[in-house]
């Protein structure tokens, strides 16, 4: 099943209920791209990305990239994409100054908005509310323009918000020498970010992900953590406790299943970490689900 819903500014919502489907170059206006269960494979030249509950990709306009589904239950995407023009307005009003605003409000310089870093981004608090609320609204069918122009905006200001912390304030954070640098090792440190959580469930080693990264294995360690504040290894273990909190509330898979599924040895280990991470056992937090 797909819905396709085009506003008034030309702004696009794509929502897609399918076990099956291959897309190839494909070519658009910058997304949002996000995953209510399951997980879509992204190829962005010689990155395949794995887009799971919990995180949304960002694709810049223009950049060509191919998508494919193949699952055994459904999988529920939705995109939003957005016209340039609205964008590039969005972004000026962002970031002009108040003066310029008022003394020229429906001036927009073309091109304005910048190329964002295509990487994964963590999907939570305001942002993941805005994208399920506007799921929910384009389901219903709506007719009502302004009530979805309101969360495309919010989703845009959400993003901004996240791209500042997630890329700018961490980027910044590197001890490098000049800009140029600090550009070029925080892109690596991405690309190894989204190989760990596009193979989470794979037996990964920490020489295939400083390969992927083209990375000294003591030059990535030391600044993967002073970038994400965690070790690579904790980051990993991070990615699979939330898709197991998110199987657990989700789906009726055995603790066991999930367990083989997210990439963890043993039961008794996965109950440790995750318990360590939300105080709570996966039991004791699936029956609080449900009750």
């Amino acid at each position: 099943m797909k819905k396709i819903q085009i506003v008034n500014n030309q702004n696009k919502i794509y929502s897609e209920i399918t076990t099956n489907a291959t897309y190839a170059n494909e070519c658009h206006e910058f997304s949002i791209r996000m995953i209510i269960d399951g997980q879509e494979q992204y190829k962005l030249g010689n990155k395949k990305l794995n887009i799971l509950p919990g995180n949304f990709l960002i694709i810049n306009e223009g950049t060509v990239f191919g998508r494919e589904i193949y699952s055994e239950v459904p999988v529920n995407t939705i995109s939003i994409l957005y016209d340039s023009q609205f964008l590039n307005s969005f972004h000026h009003s962002a970031t002009a100054a108040q003066s310029l605003l008022l003394d020229e409000p429906f001036f927009v310089p073309k091109n304005s908005a910048p190329v964002f870093l295509e990487t994964i981004y963590p999907l939570k608090g305001d942002m993941r509310y805005n994208l399920l609320h506007l799921q929910e609204i384009i389901n219903t069918d709506t007719t009502d323009d302004m009530l979805i122009d309101q969360y495309l905006l919010h989703s845009l200001i959400n993003f901004y918000r996240i791209y500042n912390k997630e890329i700018l304030t961490k980027s910044n954070e590197l001890k490098a020498l000049s800009y140029k640098t600090r550009t070029e090792l925080f892109k690596r440190l991405n690309i190894a970010k989204d190989y760990i959580i596009s193979n989470y469930n794979q037996a990964l080693t920490l020489t295939e992900i400083c390969q992927h990264a083209c990375l000294s294995q003591t030059h990535f360690c030391r600044t993967f953590k002073q970038t994400f504040h965690c070790s690579p290894y904790q980051y990993l273990i991070q990615v699979r406790l939330g898709q197991a909190k998110h199987m657990l509330k989700n789906t009726r898979y055995e603790i066991n299943e999930i367990v083989s599924m997210i990439g963890i040895d043993n039961v008794s280990s996965f109950i440790r970490f995750f318990k360590g991470r939300y105080g709570i056992t996966p039991g004791n937090f699936r029956t609080g689900i449900a009750a």
